[in-house]
């Protein structure tokens, strides 16, 4: 039988994420699991040594993390910390796919969700897939999510009408 005791939620703010965040709360539900939501923001340490640039790059990353910081808390409700124990995770890297792989690894997780955004053809070869990465390099499984997902979990608010007329 297949538990999942921890569902990690790999967000950056797109459609694609949100679908995935809908995906990782019902599995964590379902599971009685705990919910790990993850950001990775870019770093601005290469910038540093960059001449010709009219602004810090220190202060940049500061007002980066701390905004990504703000839209990673307002993502998780009250419920969610209440029922899943639902946690927020930040982490600086200038690849993602390597961060989120370390926390997965770090944290003992057992599923990944996250959104893709099913790039084909010229752009998926020169910019990559974060998706495909994690998929090729997690430590368990990964489920992606394309958007606008195939209606498999109902939207939080048809939930409750559709559990209160069972």
């Amino acid at each position: 039988m297949i538990t999942l005791k921890n569902v990690l939620v790999a967000t950056d703010f797109g459609e694609a994420s949100e679908a995935a965040l809908a995906y990782g709360r019902a599995l964590a539900r379902s599971f009685g699991a705990r919910l790990h939501i993850i950001h990775v923001v870019g770093s601005t340490a290469a910038w540093a040594g960059a001449e010709g640039y009219a602004f810090d790059p220190g202060e940049l990353q500061a007002d980066m993390e701390e905004s990504a910081r703000k839209a990673l808390e307002a993502l998780v409700r009250d419920d969610d910390r209440r029922d899943l124990s639902a946690q927020t995770v930040l982490r600086v890297s200038g690849t993602p796919a390597l961060a989120i792989v370390t926390y997965a690894k770090d944290a003992n997780l057992d599923l990944i969700v996250m959104g893709t955004h099913g790039r084909g053809g010229t752009a998926h070869v020169l910019m990559g897939s974060v998706a495909e990465k994690v998929v090729r390099t997690a430590p368990c499984p990964v489920l992606t999510v394309r958007h606008p997902e195939h209606e498999f979990v109902l939207p939080d608010a048809l939930q409750v009408v559709t559990h209160a007329r069972a």
